[in-house]
């Protein structure tokens, strides 16, 4: 077996935990949820400490899978899974300053398909409208499922019913949506496998058939757009990132060749027409399974950030890329890693130009760190600052990181019976 995916195998989640923060006396201790915690790493074997406020969770015990989304006026609104017997309830809750509204629920259903990689989400749209995706099962299989999405016109107090974005009505896989907004028009990306065995997760992996890349668009009346296939076969189960250029919208994605490379991509719409994916950076990695790694990406007129995870040759890395022409072009990538990543990246466009990435390091055995890395626009890494420890758990999920202002918000799901969501909140200051 390949040994990332040997390793990959081991560390397929992470659980959670605050980081230890030491007291002038040496010891350590785990503050509770309305603490203040954070760890910096200026060299492996010698951390110092920032402090960052841990904030009240409006999750309710045993929910997961927080999703961040930052509306124009600055408000950060946060979505999550939460159980709801014998279902799930996705909600979501709006943090103005340190305090969380009241939750609200979007929608409650016996008939969610329930996964860590493949997650429900929330974009705050125009004119105080929300858009929210979810996946609904069509069928009995394991990966018989379907994307529904959904609008409000009122702050999410109300939502119009449900639309489904894809037109085939395959018992078949679909799913790691990402969402856009456009001049008042919702964009959606999603990877399709109505080409693969009805239901069957793994005859995305063959090589016949497999996943593709489609897209729509949402009118605000919920009318949909045409169908458009972007990539006629990408990897299966690696999650999709959109933003808007001043050029229009950029998707990444991580492609699969006949050959098994599966390199990150981006494909734009120019002039109204999407063009074909084209490589971010030839990584070459060459890996005969979904190593559930996406890409993520952030966008601000011309100025484009975009940070993925690739291990050819066996040598893990987490990257970063910046564009100054929407996305025609990515300067030669930037390491942000310490060494043993496991990956799971998000990023943030800062307001200098620089970015903000995290990702989950190995830091030895079964335990792993959420980091974070400040990159300045001249591409120069600044230090790296550890957010949380973690564990192997597969529920911990995708930490999800938004500047807010002049903060930095964070989000994660804290594995355990039941799990929680925790959230914190840093200056962007502090990252240096």
């Amino acid at each position: 077996m390949n040994a990332f995916i040997r390793r990959s195998l081991a560390v397929a989640g992470t659980a959670l935990v605050p980081a230890l923060l030491s007291t002038n006396s040496g010891k350590s201790t785990i503050p509770g949820d309305y603490g203040r915690w954070f760890s910096r790493d200026v060299a492996s074997d010698a951390p110092r400490h920032v402090m960052a406020d841990s904030l009240a969770s409006p999750a309710a015990p045993g929910s997961a899978e927080p999703f961040l989304s930052v509306g124009a006026n600055g408000k950060v609104y946060m979505s999550w899974l939460e159980p709801a017997p014998p279902g799930y309830s996705l909600r979501f809750a709006v943090l103005e300053g340190r305090i969380w509204s009241a939750p609200r629920t979007i929608v409650t259903r016996e008939d969610f398909f329930v996964n860590w990689a493949d997650f429900p989400s929330i974009k705050v749209l125009d004119g105080n409208r929300l858009a929210a995706h979810w996946l609904q099962r069509n069928g009995k299989a394991t990966y018989a499922y379907g994307v529904r999405i959904a609008l409000s016109d009122n702050g999410g107090q109300t939502w119009r019913d449900a639309v489904t974005p894809h037109r085939d009505t395959t018992q078949s896989e679909h799913g790691f949506v990402t969402l856009w907004d456009e001049r008042g028009t919702l964009g959606a990306a999603w990877l399709d496998g109505r080409n693969t065995a009805p239901g069957e997760h793994d005859a995305a992996h063959s090589t016949s058939g497999g996943m593709m890349l489609m897209s729509t668009t949402v009118l605000p009346n919920g009318k949909l757009g045409a169908e458009v296939q972007l990539d006629a076969r990408t990897c299966d189960c690696c999650q999709n990132a959109a933003a808007v250029t001043s050029n229009g919208p950029i998707i990444a994605y991580r492609d699969r060749s006949p050959n098994e490379i599966r390199d990150i991509y981006v494909t734009r719409r120019v002039a109204g027409r999407w063009i074909a994916g084209a490589p971010v950076h030839n990584d070459h990695w060459k890996i005969a399974a979904c190593p559930v790694n996406g890409p993520a990406i952030a966008a601000a007129g011309s100025r484009v950030a975009l940070a993925w995870f690739a291990a050819p040759g066996d040598s893990a890395r987490v990257q970063l890329a910046f564009s100054n022409n929407a996305g025609a072009k990515f300067d030669a990538p930037i390491r942000v890693d310490g060494g043993q990543p496991a990956g799971r990246v998000d990023v943030a466009l800062l307001p200098d130009g620089g970015a903000l990435v995290t990702w989950v390091e190995r830091v030895g055995g079964d335990t792993a760190a959420v980091r974070a890395r400040r990159i300045s626009r001249a591409g120069v890494a600044g230090v790296t600052t550890t957010i949380a420890t973690s564990s192997t758990a597969r529920a911990s999920g995708f930490p999800r990181a938004v500047i807010a202002g002049s903060d930095v918000v964070f989000a994660w799901t804290l594995p355990g019976k039941p799990s929680s969501v925790r959230v914190a909140r840093a200056p962007l200051t502090d990252f240096k």
